[in-house]
């Protein structure tokens, strides 16, 4: 979601679905709307066909009109049409949220900040601290989202045409249900049948009634979701611009994959600035590479290149001397395991989590725990392999700190045993004798893969055989850690004695 139309139109379709269920989720509940509707019709036809056909005596004098066809068919248009009426005037009513949805967007997504901000346990101590809850009310309702207040759009509305049209709807509903009970008595008066069969007959033809209405409502109810249905489907309709290649990427038990960036330069979709500019570069298989340079060097977008997160804007990059756009996209996906600096744990098993998957290898997950730093924690693990990570399904969850979800984050990575494993600031939550032990057990963790580390700290650098120096989108110092450290003109020294200043005084 780097473009900002499709994340804005994105941001609209939940906030639509949020706020009033519009969207697909409301076409789940039409759907059944309109089973339920088409069967309680059904049922109350059945129950009411013998009202119409049961005759009035001939000894009932002027009564006997009852038993006129014509006046049956009056009878029967009136009531369709009042049934009509009342589920058309709430349609029209609720017309009126699909014309102001760009408006209730907006205050819904202020709501969703200010509103809740204080329930939002990752903010919520900032929130306390600093008392910025004396900020949301003044700067949320007073000033930019007054939709949902007493001079807002939503009150204007109900005072105005949604009230009228609901007020209608609900006086035509009166109006037929009178008219039902004045025909069916009428009938029983006359002696067309027992007093007794006045209330079944009043709730069969109310019953039928309901579900004209019912159905009527649910028709507009999808006509006003069109709109938004509309948004889901230019959303579904985004053209995928990545070409996607058929070429099978070959297996290799000796883990001999070559990837190379060709004169590669990328700017992210919607942007005019390049991330990366005309960056040249080999992987030397079964390599360490580190990848250092300041923030917003263009680190991890070099990384998101040769996952084919992204298509190059220009150059290519090879793998065994073929474009990587010619391959079939998801196996070549599997030639690479990262662990990403947003990486995210699910609420699920400790060996579901390390697997990414339901059947997996206890001993398998077990080594990769284990070469992650994480042996020491396993065996707290009430049910080891078993116990679920966090509260959210089970009860009995466990809730691990930021280190240890990242040496998990690290063992998934090693499960799936890919040629390439790519670490994007792999110690970044870890304690300093984590952190050691996981530069300890390097070669142990990368094994035969090529490795790629990208990291601030660099004294990481020394654990890996070359080092590329990021700055401002190029790629401008390849080398050793010791010949870079070496030249006093070059920006990895710069980088290096800015850090080693700290631990030598």
């Amino acid at each position: 979601m780097d473009e900002a139309k499709a994340a804005e139109l994105l941001s609209t379709i939940r906030q639509n679905q949020n706020s009033g269920g519009w969207g697909l989720y409301h076409v789940i509940e039409n759907y059944e709307a309109l089973c339920s509707s088409v069967l309680t019709l059904l049922g109350g036809i059945s129950l009411t066909v013998s009202l119409f056909i049961s005759r009035v005596p001939e000894s009932a004098g002027a009564y006997t009109i009852l038993n006129n066809p014509l006046f049956l068919v009056l009878v029967i248009a009136v009531m369709l049409m009042i049934t009509y009426i009342a589920p058309a005037l709430s349609n029209k009513a609720g017309s009126y949220f699909a014309l102001g949805a760009d408006s209730y967007n907006f205050a819904n997504r202020l709501m969703g900040f200010y509103g809740f901000l204080g329930y939002n346990s990752d903010i919520a101590t900032d929130v306390r601290i600093y008392r910025q809850d004396k900020i949301c009310p003044r700067y949320n309702w007073n000033k930019k989202a007054d939709t949902f207040g007493s001079d807002g759009l939503g009150a204007h509305l109900s005072w105005g045409p949604v009230g009228f049209y609901q007020a209608a709807s609900s006086a035509a509903s009166v109006i037929f249900t009178g008219v039902v009970y004045a025909f069916v008595c009428l009938k029983a008066w006359a002696g067309a049948f027992g007093l007794g069969a006045v209330t079944q007959y009043a709730a069969s033809i109310t019953r039928v009634s309901g579900g004209v209405s019912s159905l009527i409502s649910t028709l507009g109810d999808m006509r006003n979701n069109a709109s938004f249905l509309a948004q889901v489907f230019e959303f579904l309709d985004i053209p995928n611009k990545m070409y996607q290649g058929s070429l099978t990427v070959e297996k290799r038990r000796d883990r001999k994959y070559q990837a190379e960036f060709c004169n590669v330069s990328f700017k992210y979709p919607g942007s005019d600035t390049y991330a990366l500019r005309h960056v040249s570069m080999k992987f030397e298989i079964g390599k360490r590479l580190a990848v250092v340079g300041m923030n917003g060097s263009g680190k991890t977008t070099f990384i998101k290149l040769l996952c084919r997160l992204y298509d190059p804007t220009e150059g290519e990059i090879l793998l065994n001397g073929i474009d990587i756009r010619k391959y079939n996209y998801a196996e070549y996906m599997m030639i690479f395991s990262v662990v990403f600096q947003d990486f995210k744990l699910f609420a699920l098993k400790l060996g579901e989590n390390v697997a990414s998957k339901v059947d997996y290898d206890p001993d398998r997950v077990t080594d990769s725990l284990r070469k992650a730093g994480f042996a020491e924690k396993l065996p707290e693990m009430q049910n080891g392999l078993e116990t679920y990570l966090y509260t959210d399904y089970d009860k009995d969850g466990v809730n691990i700190s930021g280190g240890e979800a990242q040496k998990i984050a690290i063992a998934r990575a090693l499960y799936k045993d890919a040629p390439f494993i790519i670490l994007d600031e792999p110690t970044a939550a870890l304690d300093p004798i984590a952190e050691a032990e996981i530069y300890s057990k390097f070669n142990d963790i990368a094994g035969d893969k090529t490795a790629i580390y990208i990291s601030h700290r660099l004294s990481s650098c020394k654990f890996c055989d070359e080092i590329i120096v990021f700055h401002e989108g190029e790629v401008i110092q390849q080398g050793t850690h010791d010949s870079l450290a070496a030249d006093k003109n070059g920006k990895y020294y710069e980088l290096w004695h800015t850090q080693a200043q700290y631990y030598t005084n």
